[in-house]
């Protein structure tokens, strides 16, 4: 594991301290921030190598990766401020303002911060992040109480806790961000988590061709019970979302786990001279019934499992 250096000293200019938006002050303040960052990773984190270092790098047009190894984090850039979809782990923050650098960016210009779900390797950064950029926190009402409070409560990752976020602003189903000439749509995605959101938005490829991105949530179950259920409607929540998707047209698919969409990969064909390495018309269709037979599977397990 590569130890991290301090969220001070990766916001260098930007300073240690943001300002809130609106004159809020956010849940989490330095201590809790900072004691996060460097606490030792959970072990099913520390196991898979979610934190390790990645390059960041120029998806497509405006869309850049800034996350690690085994998590995602994407910065939108515009030419009024930018997008930053994800916060990754407690202990990532520096990485991803590090890699924004890189790419000759500055935390301090993210109007947007964005969230997926609510689970602590997506959100775990995002208090971290909001008080380095002083951006509106966005994510959905039904993951609120939980980004708000730093625990879920449910699940393998009911004992994890995480500095809290305040979220500035609530998106529903086909709700729109826009800045700088670029919207992207929320679409409300539940089942791995209530409030799972995930994104979409159109981008110019270098070529000039026009792509339709899909930012999946997640439709694993991750470990989750559902039998019985985690929370109430989670079963009918998966199959709703296994539907919408179905109906969803997108040929450059991305995700909040680096697994989900071969980012390694895709990456390596990019830099081979492939500079359509990340487009697809069926990569999202084909995660997403692959995705519905793995919980079919999962569920029936789970009810022979119960009947014993």
């Amino acid at each position: 594991m590569v130890k991290s250096i301090s969220l001070c000293a990766a916001v260098l200019l930007a300073g240690c301290t943001a300002t809130a938006p609106q004159g809020l002050s956010p849940l989490a303040d330095d201590r809790q921030v900072l004691n996060a960052e460097a606490a030792p990773l959970a072990d099913m984190a520390a196991e898979a190598h979610w934190n390790d270092p990645f390059a960041p790098f120029k998806v497509v047009g405006n869309i850049y990766y800034v996350g690690t190894t085994g998590v995602s984090a994407w910065l939108i850039t515009t030419p009024r401020g930018h997008f930053l979809l994800d916060g990754a782990l407690p202990q990532t923050p520096p990485q991803i303002i590090a890699n924004i650098q890189a790419l000759g960016f500055d935390i301090r210009d993210v109007k947007y911060l964005l969230n997926s779900h609510a689970h602590f390797d997506h959100a775990g950064g995002l208090a971290a992040l909001q008080r380095a950029a002083g951006a509106t926190m966005v994510a959905s009402a039904a993951d609120r109480a939980v980004l708000e409070s730093g625990r879920v409560g449910y699940g393998p990752t009911a004992d994890i806790s995480v500095p809290p976020v305040r979220v500035d602003r609530l998106v529903g189903q086909g709700d729109t961000l826009s800045l700088g000439g670029v919207t992207l749509t929320a679409h409300l995605t539940p089942g791995h988590t209530p409030g799972c959101t995930s994104w979409s938005m159109d981008v110019r490829g270098d070529d000039g061709e026009l792509h339709h991105v899909f930012f999946h949530c997640s439709t694993t179950t991750g470990g989750q019970s559902l039998v019985p259920e985690s929370y109430p409607g989670m079963i009918a929540s998966y199959r709703a979302t296994f539907a919408y998707i179905r109906n969803v047209k997108a040929d450059i698919f991305l995700a909040n786990h680096a697994n989900f969409f071969n980012l390694a990969d895709k990456r390596a064909r990019q830099i081979a001279g492939d500079s359509d390495a990340f487009v697809s018309s069926t990569a999202l269709a084909d995660f997403n019934a692959q995705s519905e037979r793995d919980f079919d599977a999962e569920l029936a397990r789970q009810q022979a499992a119960a009947s014993q």
